[in-house]
């Protein structure tokens, strides 16, 4: 899965959409294209890879983009000051078809805007960071390139199919975090989304995000503790419950009686 922050020229969302094709991506999303969609100037620099260009879908934020996934990573050529796992596109290629062939759910790859990337609430939605080896002294690379490489890396893996493919999964496989039980997934970003802002609306109540200038470091830096726990769809309900009761309050012994 290939989604692209607020791309700017349909020429760009027309060669990224040829790069995946040459590696078989076919699945891309949109968040807010500049100049609208449909786009025939996409169509054109796609040359011939329509299949993607017209299967694509625009969202109005990137946590709806990402919503139904379950592990993201976020390109970028900058470092973030932020706690996460950082991989090389290899790697991410590789854990992606691992999750995938387990049964875990659904990856992304996000890409930047043409003149500055992704911001760091787009990143902060991701699971990891992927950065590729490049020159230090002339690190930008243009959207096309981007996905290019990383469908390369992908393409090696040996999967010549679709990144969102699902298989079935059989129980505990090779090193990790495993399933142990089939009555729970992988927690979905939409599904920890609003774990995230039920706990925010309850810590507001209770005053916790205060002073209002540090609250956005505040909640980043409480979606990336969250986020590093890799949450299981039950673990995800267990945790609501938890916010929940505590914002009743105590129950009094007689009612627990």
């Amino acid at each position: 899965m290939v989604i692209l922050a607020e791309p700017q020229l349909g020429e760009n969302i027309g060669t990224a959409a040829r790069a995946m094709a040459n590696f078989g991506l076919d699945e891309m999303r949109l968040v807010r294209p500049r100049d609208g969609w449909p786009s025939e100037s996409a169509d054109k620099a796609a040359a011939g890879a329509l299949f993607v260009t017209q299967g694509a879908v625009v969202y109005d934020s990137m946590e709806e983009a990402v919503g139904d996934l379950t592990y993201v990573y976020a390109t970028t050529a900058r470092p973030r000051d932020m706690l996460k796992p950082v991989v090389s596109p290899q790697s991410a290629a590789r854990q992606i078809l691992e999750r995938t062939s387990a049964g875990e759910g659904r990856s992304g790859l996000m890409f930047g805007r043409e003149r500055w990337g992704l911001n760091n609430d787009e990143i902060a939605l991701s699971d990891a960071i992927c950065m590729a080896p490049v020159n230090p002294d002339f690190a930008s690379i243009n959207i096309a390139q981007a996905v290019l490489l990383m469908g390369y890396e992908w393409f090696k893996q040996g999967n010549k199919g679709s990144l969102g493919r699902k298989t079935e999964f059989d129980g505990m496989e090779g090193e990790g975090m495993g399933m142990a039980a089939k009555d729970t997934r992988p927690a979905t970003k939409k599904e920890l989304i609003g774990f995230f802002e039920h706990l925010e609306k309850e810590l507001d109540h209770a005053g916790f995000l205060w002073p209002p200038e540090k609250r956005p470091n505040m909640v980043r830096n409480l979606r990336h503790m969250f986020h590093r726990l890799q949450a299981t769809e039950q673990d995800v309900r267990s945790l609501r419950g938890i916010v929940a009761s505590l914002s009743r309050g105590p129950v009094s012994k007689k009612h627990k009686d």
